[in-house]
């Protein structure tokens, strides 16, 4: 009993430890961390140099609350990509990318663009901070980042103050561009994804579950292809003359050839701004995107038209801090903000000299779910007349396809020769070219990202056939098509467009001029043993069937020999033989269109008339034609044209 009551007193000591300990272990509070989350990371294009990532996300909790009166910790927050990043420089480093805390709606933002940080003091309680109370006077939410290397962007001195374990602190990180380019399109069936990997550090450093994100993947935004109704023209035949010397005059021929941009995926074809669209004509003022996380489908990001920057200036015993709201500084009413929305461009190459280049103001088809050969009948809701019923447009670019939205008018009318039904007109303007070289950019002025879309612009051509000139000049022009802008600049950078794109786009042939010409075989001449030959080319290009009437020389070609083993004469070209009318030539005393007399001859010729409907006749005869006399029809070595007539004969000879 004794021992027991010597016992007493210390079983009671280790049961008020333990009674301690247990009350100090229900009082500890969770560290402060955060877990990384980017949601469902969009399609972005292969094409593209600026294209917008996903946000990343950090839910943050635990720790507690900065006592009121005591600075909240400040920590850099940094982020790298796997490739450059290329948001645009509002005023070099300051960058367009933006932090903000506890996602402060349109008039609760205020921004902090202060090298170092804002300073904020702690109001304790169980959550801390209220970052996005509404008014200008709160504190500082929303932080401009600053360009740190190329694959870079670091936010210093950002106040977070820990949330306790009832709330949830919410970072998010925006208008992060990235050159997707740069990744290249995957060659398995898995695409190349943009991955972000954050870090946060400074006077406090914080935990963070999955740092390491996957903030976009990365397809193909385009295919192109050319269809033509006309892909061959000739030299010697004008095609829509009127307009080839005056931009008013309508293309009667039509426009012989469209040029079809197709969406690689819903959502490649993106508005500048969500500005309500009215017609193509005119580009709306963008307006705010400003609410975060909300998806916009536009070139423009997250925007604020009219940013409120605060500074925060603390002092004094105790310590004070002071918030002072002003204007925009660092250039933050361009963040996030596109220059144009998505461009499409035509480049053209090779364009003979004389050719004139015509295009489509709108579409002349907008479809959805156009395959690749196929094409659905024009309607009038489709038609490229009205600016109000196109959903893009021709504009006036530089010749990267960048600038400032200015639409083209048009100065005349067409028809377009594809047309699966009816013949609507077709507003058009001439397609400005400097050494057979020019390009034609539409802007997309409103687009659905929930449907594949596919525009298709007509291209007409003109020129006035002038052979004697050597005009329209003979060769094939190319086009291919793009995205625009083009750039080379695959960094960030304070004034290169936004978007913009690299060129991986393919030359393809558009048309072809070609001459027109007639290719003759005379089998077989001689001025030798007493004999004698002759020859007569009928230019037959003039009938009563409508064909345009055709003029040009012809060059002669020998091929054998002289008298006595001699070299065969040189080739001549005749003066222009006029349609209607014949050359006629001997060998031994020449002939009409100052062809000169080749005797002694004997061989075979080739004449090579410029202009079509040619055909030959020869003959042989003894010296003089007094007893022998032999005649047959020239080959024509040239593929065959088709009829003239409209008459079916029946056919005893060529």
């Amino acid at each position: 009993m004794v021992d027991f009551r010597k016992w007493f007193p210390a079983l009671a000591v280790v049961a008020l430890a333990f009674g301690a300990a247990s009350t100090a272990n229900a009082q500890q509070v969770a560290a402060f961390s955060c877990v990384g989350n980017a949601g469902v990371p969009p399609i972005v294009r292969a094409e593209g140099l600026t294209e917008l990532v996903g946000d990343l996300v950090l839910n943050c909790n635990g720790g507690t609350p900065t006592a009121a009166g005591s600075l909240v910790p400040q920590a850099n927050v940094q982020i790298f990509l796997n490739t450059n990043v290329t948001s645009r420089l509002t005023s070099d480093p300051w960058s367009e990318a933006l932090l903000m805390i506890d996602e402060p709606g349109p008039t609760a933002q205020r921004y902090c663009s202060v090298n170092g940080g804002c300073a904020i003091l702690g109001v304790g309680g169980a959550t801390g901070v209220a970052y996005n109370a509404t008014g200008a006077t709160g504190v500082p939410n929303v932080f401009q980042g600053r360009q740190s290397g190329a694959n870079s962007i670091v936010w210093l001195g950002v106040p977070i103050d820990p949330p306790g374990t009832t709330a949830t602190r919410v970072i998010r990180i925006t208008n992060v561009r990235a050159n997707a380019n740069q990744l290249g399109v995957s060659s398995t069936l898995i695409p190349t994804q943009i991955v972000m990997f954050v870090s946060v550090t400074g006077t406090t450093s914080v935990p963070i579950n999955n740092p390491q994100q996957t903030v976009a993947f990365i397809q193909p935004g385009l295919s192109f292809s050319v269809r033509q109704a006309v892909s061959s023209y000739l030299q010697c035949v004008s095609f829509n003359s009127a307009a080839s010397t005056d931009n008013t005059k309508a293309l009667n021929n039509g426009m012989g050839t469209v040029v079809r941009f197709g969406e690689g995926f819903a959502s490649s074809f993106k508005r500048r701004n969500v500005a309500a669209f009215s017609n193509a004509d005119t580009s709306p003022v963008p307006v705010d995107q400003n609410t975060p996380g909300a998806i916009y489908n536009s070139e423009t990001g997250f925007y604020n038209t009219s940013p409120v920057s605060v500074s925060v200036s603390c002092g004094g015993t105790p310590l004070t801090c002071t918030n002072t709201a002003g204007g925009s500084v660092n250039g933050l009413s361009a963040a996030g903000l596109a220059d144009h929305g998505t461009r499409l461009m035509a480049r053209f190459a090779n364009v003979p000299a004389g050719v004139v280049l015509y295009a489509s103001v709108y579409p002349v088809v907008t479809c959805s779910d156009c395959g690749p050969s196929s094409r659905p009948a024009i309607t009038a809701s489709r038609n490229a007349t009205s600016s109000s019923l196109t959903q893009a447009r021709l504009v006036t670019t530089d010749a990267n396809g960048g600038g400032a939205f200015s639409a083209v008018i048009a100065t005349n009318t067409s028809t377009e020769a594809l047309l699966a039904t009816g013949n609507p007109t077709i507003a058009s303007a001439p397609i400005a070219l400097n050494n057979g070289a020019g390009t034609a950019v539409w802007e997309v002025m409103n687009a659905d990202p929930l449907v594949s879309q596919t525009y298709e612009f007509g291209i007409g051509v003109s020129y006035t056939a002038n052979t004697s000139n050597n005009l329209p000049g003979l060769g094939s022009a190319t086009v291919a098509g793009s995205f625009a802008p083009l750039s080379t600049v695959t960094t960030a950078s304070a004034s290169a467009p936004v978007p913009r794109f690299a060129d991986t786009s393919t030359a393809r042939t558009i048309f072809t001029i070609s001459a027109c010409t007639t290719n003759i075989l005379f089998v077989f001449l001689t001025n030798q043993a007493g004999f004698d030959s002759g020859i007569a080319i009928s230019n037959t290009s003039v009938d009563p069937f409508g064909t345009a009437p055709q003029s040009g020389p012809c060059k002669l070609n020998y091929y054998g020999e002289t008298t006595g083993g001699g070299a065969a004469p040189a080739a001549q070209t005749s003066a222009v033989v006029p349609a209607g009318k014949q050359l006629t030539a001997v060998l031994s005393t020449g002939g009409n269109f100052g062809i000169a007399a080749t005797p002694g001859f004997q061989g075979y010729m080739i004449a090579q008339c410029q202009f079509q409907y040619a055909h030959g006749f020869a003959f042989i005869s003894d010296v003089g034609a007094n007893r022998v006399s032999e005649a047959y029809l020239g080959l024509i070595l040239d593929s065959g044209l088709p009829s003239r007539t409209l008459f079916q004969s029946e056919i005893l000879g060529h």
